[in-house]
């Protein structure tokens, strides 16, 4: 019978492996599909207090596992196969083992939504990213290019303006799916441009370690050609890691975890923290004050139990 389970290993899982181990509950973390979440697959965070120079997301991650494991935390590969919250304690089977929890925290986060090239993921923090707010700073006076048709692309282009030289919306029917505000906001201004009915059939260069340019096709002749580009940002919506929760706790439409305050679900004893419930922010600090919410609650919710 553990006291905590924490379900992902991110800064939101992370973070409440600190808190809670500190706080002497011996949370057993459960790592999920993937271990540190979106910081393993960034080269270079420059926007997380404390680190003047920057630092690597995937040694950002180690140093706050490492910090956990310190004060007692236990972490566990595997992923939550199915899960029971109908009554107390709860009850999780990670890959075939049943486990048991007194209280649980869902740290489990959102998955980009990618292209699946295979140049696409060779190059992921090499040029190719989902995050414009993380990783956009890296291409002052350089040529990007956005991948999508929604609010999230239209948001990402403005900002990405900040930096780039040009911007470039690739879109793979006519009509955008994003919001009237939003659309009008990105084609008046003048340094983002938009290529419709198209799609990506390569990135290049894998060789070079380093996005040059892509191979677009056009949907509606065939016609194929190419563009040079420096940054390719990837801006197709994410897919929150809540498949285990469905019917069980409350979702929104497209499967977030729908707070009932603070970091509490609507199930008394389970919590949530960063990406999963998050969709506006995403930031490794945000994920990482999630995390901090959701042990403190954790803790007061056993202690008022009397554990």
């Amino acid at each position: 019978m553990r006291d905590l389970i924490i379900i992902g290993s991110g800064c939101a899982g992370n973070t409440a492996a600190i808190y809670s181990s500190r706080a002497n509950l011996q949370p057993l973390v459960i790592e999920g599909h993937e271990p540190g979440g979106q910081l393993s697959i960034t080269s270079l965070v420059e926007n997380f207090p404390g680190f003047p120079e920057g630092i690597d997301g995937p040694v950002l991650v180690e140093h706050m596992k490492k910090q956990a494991q310190h004060f007692g935390a236990e972490y566990q590969h595997g992923t939550v196969a199915e899960a029971d919250l109908s009554q107390r304690p709860f009850r999780l089977r990670i890959d075939n083992d049943w486990q048991e929890t007194r209280t649980l925290i869902i740290a489990s986060g959102a998955s980009a939504r990618w292209l699946n090239l295979p140049s696409e993921q060779k190059l992921i923090g090499h040029g190719v990213s989902s995050c414009a707010t993380c990783d956009g700073f890296f291409y002052r006076g350089k040529k990007i290019m956005v991948i999508g048709g929604g609010d999230t692309a239209m948001e990402e282009a403005n900002f990405l303006t900040r930096f780039g030289e040009q911007v470039t919306i690739v879109h793979r029917r006519e009509q955008f799916r994003a919001s009237k505000i939003m659309l009008d906001r990105a084609r008046a201004n003048p340094k983002i441009r938009f290529i419709t009915d198209t799609a990506v059939d390569e990135i290049f260069d894998v060789d070079q370690h380093m996005v040059t340019g892509v191979k677009l096709r056009n949907i509606k002749t065939g016609e194929t050609y190419l563009r040079d580009v420096d940054g390719f940002f990837v801006a197709i919506g994410h897919i929150p890691n809540t498949a285990s929760f469905q019917g069980q706790i409350d979702l929104d439409p497209d499967g977030y975890i729908l707070s009932h305050g603070g970091a509490r679900t609507n199930i008394a004893g389970v919590f949530h923290a960063g990406d999963v419930q998050d969709r506006v922010y995403r930031q490794a600090v945000t994920a990482a004050g999630a995390g901090c919410m959701a042990a403190i609650e954790a803790e007061r919710f056993l202690e008022a139990e009397g554990h």
